[in-house]
Order: structure tokens, then C-alpha cells, then sequence
């Protein structure tokens, strides 16, 4: 009984009458707060995982998923052999050559910069961007006509629409006895996609061969992409594939070229984390006040325990399982409340998008409309268990004041 004394007082303490009602209060504020901060942590970070999620899915449909290239570039021969080599990999679904450049486009007084990618109607790879034309089609991209597809932003910056001409402006110049001047390419809009990701205001598309004319390399290849069955595995393949195929080549990842993005994500991941953990701190500060008071409103009880022989370190353990059992509590609540919450997030804004009759995500202004979400057992986890240690730690203070309380004194002065 000696060694369970504390659990059993402590939660006795917890679900017992004060008779200052508030503490009480405090002690129901602190548990909820702590269960409030725990619910809004795991939303926040269940929604944005989801636009993580699918910002990586939109992007997964046009980057490639896994790019190899060297300064002096590929004749044909070489990609040829390499290809055959790289799909007896039964991880790859598709190599393809590559060619790429960034250009200037202008129309009337607009000016933007863009990358141009060489690629093939006719090429598996391009399968997705099909699906994601907004005006016009891919099959126009023929050999010879110069036509270009444009990303959704690009064409709203310039105000173009399929069928207009625009100038094309590379990054070498031709030499002439009149002077230096740049070497620009009238081109056709034959078509314009939005896969809802930041390559629809970065990326443009021509033919390959027409890129290879426009950049002067028609007898090689810069590098080539490849189409992996299990995309979110590209760095694991090149560490372990490509790097020991090809050492002396540049191999890069979809992770790398979007690199920027990502990281960005997850620094604001970590701010917002941050951010909405000041709401745990205060669920903390209110469990140290509200068993402050408690060690207050129960001096005599104190007394007594100890006149019956327990130990300071006894009285200690009571209330620290008093405290854990609120932020506890707190923390079960906030981590079931939380999981539904974000597991129903996305009907839960439609319903009320649709009794509301307005959009909170409006699909004219942005690209992803739905609110997606998911819940990942590592940031349970963490939440989770940041919450139970900074509940720990917000107990040893007036535990510690509780096991300085001396009976004699206590049973004196109570009244």
C-alpha cells in the first residue's frame, strides 16, 4: 500500500472538491488548454503535411523524377547504351533525353524568365502533362513548327492565349560584322497546362528537336530523366544505382531541383510548431499555479500524511501524479479531439462552405481548393510527447513546495 500511496492520493486529489472553488477552476483551465494546444498542433501539422503531400504529387507530374547530366553532354550513341543499361533496372519506367535551357520570353512590353524543356508528344513521361492541358494540345508540338506550351502563370503574366506568337530569347548570342546580338526565336503558343505547382509559372515546352536547333546542339544531349515506379525513393536509387553507373556525372533528384520549396515548407512547418506550442507552455504555467494553490488548500492533509509516517519524497510523488494525471488527461483529449478533426477536415470546411454558401478556398484564385491533410505517427509522437515532459517538468516546482511543508507548523497555524 506504502508504494501505491501516492498514486492513489494523487488521483484522489485530482477528482476531489477544493474548498477554494478556484482552484478548481484553474485546475479544469489548465486541462483544457493543454488539451486545446495539443488539438491545434496536430491539426496544424496533419494540414500541412497534406499540402506537402500534395504539392510533391502535382510537381511528381511534371519534374522529373531523377535527372543525370555532365558538362560536354551525351552524343547519341552514349544514350543509347546508357539507356539500355538504366531499364534493366526493374525500379525505372522510362528514360528519356534531356534538354534544357533558361530563356527569356517577351510579348508586347512583358518579359519573363523561364526554363525551356525538350520533349516528345510521343514520350510515356509526358503522360500526365496531357491530362493537365487547360487550352490547346500537346500532339501540336511537331518537329519543325516551333509551337511551345506554356504553364498556366506564364501565359496570365504575359496575356497569351493559344495561337498567339511570342519571342523566344536564348542565352547565346550570334556574331555578326554589324555587331553582337542576342539570338531570339518567334514561337507559337499551341498550348497552356496547370498541374497546380510552381513549374506553371517556371517551365515551358518545345519539341526536342526544335529545342536542340534553338540551343545548337543537334548531334548531343545535355543528360537524360528518369521516371522511377517509386519516385519518393529517388535519392536511395541514385545513391545506390546511379552514382556507382555513372561517378563522373552529375545525378540529381526531384528533391533537389525543387529543393528551395521544400525547404521553405519546412521551416514554416517548424515556426508554426513553434508557434502554437506557447499554448502548451501556458496549460503548463497553469498546472504549477493550480497545484500551488493545491499545496495550499491541503497544508493539513499534508501534515497528517506525514505525521503517519510518510516522507517528503511520499508527499512529493502525490502531487506530481496529481499534476500528470490533469496534463494527461488534457493530452488524451487534445490528441483524440485532434485526430478526428484532422482526419475530417476537408468535409468539415465543406460543409460549411456549402451552408455558409461562400468558398473559403476559392478555385479561381487557388490552385488547391480542398483543405488535404494527414496525419503522421511521428508527429503524434512528438506532440505528444513534448506535451507529457513539459507536463512533467511543470510538476517538480510545487511538488518540491509540498515536500517543504512541516506537519507541526501546518496543524498549528490551520484553522
Amino acid at each position: 500500500m506504502t508504494k501505491n500511496l501516492p498514486l492513489f492520493v494523487g488521483l484522489r486529489y485530482t477528482r476531489s472538491k477544493r474548498r477554494e472553488g478556484f482552484v478548481s477552476f484553474i485546475s479544469g483551465f489548465s486541462l483544457c488548454a493543454m488539451a486545446l494546444g495539443v488539438m491545434a498542433l496536430i491539426v496544424v501539422l496533419s494540414v500541412m503535411n497534406g499540402f506537402d503531400r500534395e504539392i510533391k504529387n502535382r510537381l511528381l507530374l511534371v519534374v522529373p523524377h531523377a535527372t543525370v547530366s555532365r558538362p560536354e553532354g551525351f552524343n547519341v550513341a552514349e544514350i543509347a547504351n546508357l539507356t539500355s543499361q538504366i531499364m534493366a533496372d526493374s525500379n525505372i519506367l522510362a528514360v528519356v533525353p534531356m534538354v534544357q535551357s533558361f530563356v527569356m520570353l517577351s510579348y508586347d512590353t512583358e518579359k519573363i524568365g523561364v526554363m525551356l524543356q525538350g520533349i516528345d508528344p510521343q514520350w510515356s513521361t509526358v503522360e500526365p502533362l496531357r491530362e493537365n492541358m487547360l487550352s490547346g494540345f500537346l500532339e501540336k508540338l511537331a518537329p519543325g513548327d516551333f509551337g511551345v506550351v506554356l504553364g498556366s502563370q506564364v501565359a496570365r503574366r504575359l496575356g497569351v492565349f493559344v495561337g498567339d506568337r511570342i519571342h523566344l530569347t536564348m542565352p547565346k548570342v550570334t556574331v555578326t560584322p554589324a555587331g553582337i546580338f542576342p539570338r531570339i526565336k518567334t514561337v507559337t503558343v499551341t498550348g497552356i497546362f496547370q498541374v497546380g505547382a510552381q513549374v506553371d509559372a517556371s517551365v515551358i515546352f518545345v519539341h526536342e528537336q526544335d529545342a536542340r536547333k534553338l540551343l545548337q546542339q543537334t548531334d548531343r544531349f545535355q543528360g537524360m530523366r528518369l521516371e522511377l515506379a517509386e519516385p519518393y525513393g529517388a535519392d536511395e536509387w541514385i545513391r545506390q544505382t546511379g552514382l556507382p553507373l555513372l561517378p563522373d556525372a552529375k545525378w540529381r533528384s526531384w528533391a533537389d531541383s525543387m529543393g528551395t520549396l521544400f525547404q521553405a515548407m519546412r521551416m514554416e512547418k517548424v515556426v508554426v510548431s513553434l508557434l502554437l506550442s506557447v499554448v502548451i507552455a501556458v496549460a503548463a504555467f497553469n498546472i504549477v499555479a493550480s497545484l500551488v494553490l493545491m499545496v495550499s488548500d491541503k497544508r493539513k492533509d499534508i501534515a497528517v500524511i506525514r505525521t503517519l509516517g510518510a516522507t517528503s519524497g511520499t508527499v512529493m510523488r502525490i502531487f506530481m501524479v496529481q499534476g500528470l494525471a490533469v496534463g494527461s488527461i488534457g493530452i488524451l483529449a487534445g490528441t483524440i479531439l485532434g485526430c478526428l478533426l484532422a482526419y475530417f477536415i476537408g468535409d468539415i470546411v465543406t460543409f460549411i462552405e456549402t451552408v455558409a454558401g461562400v468558398y473559403i478556398f476559392d478555385p479561381t484564385v487557388y490552385l488547391i481548393s480542398a483543405l488535404p491533410s494527414k496525419i503522421l505517427l511521428s508527429d503524434l509522437a512528438i506532440v505528444v510527447g513534448s506535451a507529457f515532459i513539459i507536463s512533467f517538468l511543470a510538476t517538480l516546482y510545487p511538488a518540491w513546495r509540498a515536500g517543504q511543508v512541516l506537519p507541526a507548523e501546518a496543524l498549528r497555524y490551520d484553522h
